[in-house]
């Protein structure tokens, strides 16, 4: 499998991911983002540390099945997911700014 191939079942799990967690949670973070609109940067700060931790600590970790790539992968849905909700900020603006 060459890198592009890779790259393109990498989101497509990405997606499945967020389609998945996305129903189970309520969509949570576009609720959270209401209310805290720089939620991102805890999201992505707690991922930073927990990538450390796991660089740092190697096998001496109490969670043993997540993995670094795990961690860099709900990074990356975290960022995809705020661009998500910029984008629908943005069309909701658009939306509302045509009706007035």
């Amino acid at each position: 499998m060459d890198k592009v191939e890779r790259h393109h079942l990498l989101c497509l799990g990405l997606n499945q991911t967020y389609e998945r967690k996305n129903h189970d949670y309520g969509d949570s973070f576009a609720k959270v983002r209401e209310v805290v609109p720089n939620a991102i940067l805890v999201r992505l700060m707690d991922k930073m540390e927990r990538i450390k931790t796991l660089l740092t600590n190697g096998e001496n970790n109490r969670v043993t099945d997540e993995k670094v790539e795990d961690t860099l992968l709900d990074m990356a849905n975290y960022c995809l997911m705020e661009v998500v909700e910029r984008y629908s900020e943005k069309e909701n603006e658009q939306a509302n700014s045509r009706q007035e």
